[in-house]
């Protein structure tokens, strides 16, 4: 454990504190002003703690701790004695400035892998979990170019616009920043499971954070709280395809009320995936076209690379004039094959052909019901 972790006694306290029924960050945060340390929290005197709480959370502050809690610190205690593996409190100077400075900073994170990375160049990813190919490669494109550029890229480990991001922050390499995923689940859990090994690779090189005691299984009330999280920990927010109704736009939301920047990539009038993302740039978010409009916005960190530009426009040769007709006719919005058909006056057999001919190319997508879609490289 390093100089500034906490040791047994503390971690036992704060756990018992944060834990204690009737006692959320809200709560803690008011007993803690009161009172200071946890330790002084649970030694106060049940009239002094009635000054703060109703009578029914004081008298279970006054209670000792239940096996479930008992077994709890030391499970965490173990844990902890895993190097890499730290608890983080409102009173540790590691715990990130710009967290604390939102309405609502978790007592306590538990942070698996670098927890010098919870610090200021910090801008998040986030999105669809359905995302189209289009947007995966987008998000892993601006992720990797806004790492090499020195920012530690922030997401949720979700399947789609997370996982992308988490993997571009990877690819930026040993000239690029980290990347950070905040979980709703237990820091010592993996949600969802096929991202197992991606999490370690983020543990390895980046970090694994979680407000929620170890062991703590994956909920839906569980998200939007670790979207607050997100939001505060990160200089600003990039949203890239996000439904009209969805928890990027929940990121989006608690960014702009902790004075964050806001940023959205715009898409087809046609897709359910745009419709978020211009409904902010409507809101007043930054719209995306490049690297370059996020970065215009931000201090510099270090200088990208020239090629950081993304996204950007396929550099593959396509010298048969089919083919390249047909990828002009394609345009960027899903079609189906006898549209194109349609469009080109060829038969179905032909367009197929040189269909598959692009895809193996890398140069276009399948998407449900017979459709395909063109991909920028």
């Amino acid at each position: 454990m390093s100089a500034e972790g906490l040791g047994e006694d503390e971690l036992a306290g704060w756990l018992r504190l944060t834990h204690t029924p009737g006692v959320g960050p809200a709560t803690c945060r008011a007993l803690l002003a009161a009172f200071g340390l946890p330790d002084a929290v649970l030694a106060a005197g049940r009239e002094a703690l009635l000054h703060v709480v109703p009578s029914t959370v004081a008298d279970a502050l006054r209670a000792g701790p239940s096996p479930a809690l008992e077994n709890l610190i030391e499970r965490t205690k173990a844990w902890m004695g895993d190097a890499g593996n730290h608890v983080v409190t409102l009173a540790d100077s590691r715990y990130p400035t710009a967290l604390l400075e939102t309405t609502d900073p978790p007592p306590l994170l538990h942070v698996k892998g670098d927890v010098s990375l919870l610090g200021p160049n910090t801008l998040a990813i986030v999105g669809s979990r359905n995302a189209t190919a289009q947007g995966a490669i987008d998000a892993r494109r601006f992720a990797e170019a806004l790492a090499a550029a020195g920012y530690t890229i922030v997401s949720g480990l979700a399947l789609g616009i997370d996982a992308a991001a988490h993997e571009g922050a990877l690819a930026a390499g040993a000239t690029g920043a980290r990347t950070i995923a905040v979980v709703g689940t237990g820091a010592d859990l993996v949600y969802p499971s096929a991202h197992r090994a991606l999490a370690h690779r983020i543990a390895d090189s980046g970090a694994i954070v979680s407000e929620l005691p170890l062991g703590t299984a994956a909920a839906a009330h569980h998200f939007p709280r670790r979207n607050r999280i997100i939001a505060g920990l990160s200089r600003g927010v990039l949203v890239m395809e996000a439904a009209a109704r969805s928890g990027s736009l929940i990121t989006a939301r608690l960014a702009s009320e902790c004075s964050r920047d806001v940023f959205a990539v715009p898409g087809s009038i046609h897709s359910p995936l745009a419709k978020g993302c211009h409904q902010l740039i409507r809101q007043g978010a930054k719209l995306v076209e490049s690297v370059a409009d996020v970065l215009d916005e931000l201090p510099v960190v270090r200088r990208a690379p020239s090629s950081a530009d993304a996204p950007r426009g396929s550099t593959r040769a396509t010298p048969d004039a089919d083919h390249q007709r047909l990828v002009a006719l394609l345009g960027f919005d899903p079609v189906t094959h006898d549209d194109l058909a349609m469009r080109t006056g060829w038969t179905a057999q032909r367009v197929a052909a040189l269909l598959l001919d692009l895809e193996l190319a890398g140069m276009l997508a399948r998407l449900p019901g017979g459709r395909v879609q063109r991909l920028v490289a």
